[in-house]
């Protein structure tokens, strides 16, 4: 019996060891590779031509030695430019995998702002909390010398670009702050995939959407598909439960995933009828 016992006491012991061990591995994995699976990005060589169908022109911003952020500006499809949209994509690729989705606001009039950041197509740098935000921020001071007020120029993220472009309304004013996709933040999403680790602790991006939220002042629309795999539609629920001002808006996009809200035609009419 004693023998039966010190034999179920060693592969108890053996399998709490493997479990440990595991979770460690797994948490270092987390730590030491979290880039890669926050980000995406498609570096795109510096004489790249890009082939876009709408009218555009890109211009490339050198920051330091080692940061430039290459932007292209899309424009106004109509006679007469109404405003501008300062456009922060998701974390896929690089610009050309967002440009389709320049023609919903330029064939309102408005011009479209859209950055690469660091490490994408043809920016060049590290990708980090402050320095995508010193993009957004030198992108905003093009839109307003290029002779946009405030007040005619719309704030635009989707999926990882919604934490980006809610800093940028908090410290800039705009006429609407448009997110598509948004996390309550980067832990709070990371607490959903990884609920068994300290994420506070391991992450070393935290882009707090709710906290700058508190801070915009201009009116938020957001849209969320329900079924949303990527980024569940909880996270909408709680900004609008936590943060939400009088006048602004969640427009749930029912049965819509993280990549198809711009297929639902209410996505299209609701976004229709902000321009």
């Amino acid at each position: 019996m004693k023998k039966q016992r010190s034999k179920q006491k060693h592969y108890l012991v053996k399998w709490i060891r493997i479990v440990v061990s595991l979770y460690v591995l797994i948490g270092v994995a987390l730590y030491f590779l979290q880039e890669k699976f926050l980000l995406h990005p498609v570096s795109l060589p510096s004489d790249y031509k890009f082939q876009f169908k709408a009218p555009f022109e890109e211009r490339l911003v050198q920051y330091n030695s080692i940061t430039s952020f290459d932007i292209v500006r899309f424009k106004s499809q109509t006679d007469s430019t109404r405003g501008a949209v300062i456009y922060c994509h998701g974390n896929m690729e690089n610009v050309n995998r967002y440009a389709k989705f320049a023609n919903y606001f330029t064939q309102h009039g408005y011009e479209v702002w859209m950055m690469d950041y660091p490490s994408f197509g043809k920016s060049t740098g590290k990708f980090n909390e402050a320095i995508v935000y010193t993009e957004t921020l030198q992108v905003y001071k093009m839109v307003r010398a290029a002779g946009f007020s405030p007040d005619s120029i719309i704030i635009y993220g989707k999926s990882l670009g919604t934490g980006i472009a809610s800093q940028l309304a908090s410290v800039r004013d705009c006429k609407i702050l448009i997110l598509e996709s948004p996390y309550y933040s980067v832990a709070n999403l990371a607490t959903h995939y990884c609920w068994m680790y300290p994420v506070n602790f391991l992450l070393r991006y935290h882009i707090p959407t709710n906290e700058y939220l508190k801070k915009v002042t201009a009116p938020v629309t957001i849209f969320h598909g329900t079924d949303d795999e990527t980024i569940p539609f909880d996270n909408a629920e709680k900004l609008q439960k936590e943060v939400f001002k009088k006048g602004d808006t969640l427009i749930p996009i029912k049965g819509g995933h993280h990549n198809d809200l711009n297929d639902f035609p209410l996505m299209q009419q609701k976004l229709n009828s902000l321009l």
